[in-house]
């Protein structure tokens, strides 16, 4: 059930009965301020009782669940997917040496710039 219809559908049924009983009966009414001050107190009164009361619910008890280790992306091994991680963070120049020794003595080729004319 929907608590904030029902009290709209309750504020609307005092309303109506207020009104029929005004017609019907010689009633000294008070001013219109001091129903509305009365009808904030009442709302406050209600979500007080509803806080209190919803506070006092049970909790379910959490069930533990099974851990489960979930494969690696693409169905690679932790080793092989560490390795690759181990690559990427290597110096791309010392892999470069390491992978080609020869390389190790030679310069970059000289370009020869002719002056302009």
């Amino acid at each position: 059930m929907d608590a904030v219809s029902l009290t709209f559908g309750l504020l609307f049924l005092v309303i109506v009965a207020w009104w029929a009983a005004s017609r019907v009966f010689t009633l000294h009414l008070p001013a219109l301020g001091w129903t509305v001050a009365g009808g904030l107190i009442l709302f406050g009164v209600i979500g007080l009782l509803g806080a209190i009361s919803s506070g006092r619910r049970d909790q379910p008890v959490p069930v533990a669940a099974e851990a489960r280790v979930a494969p690696a992306p693409g169905d690679l091994p932790p080793e092989v997917h560490a390795s690759i991680v181990q690559e990427l963070l290597e110096d791309p120049a010392a892999r470069f040496e390491n992978q080609h020794p020869a390389a190790e003595g030679r310069t970059a080729p000289e370009t020869k710039h002719e002056p302009e004319k």
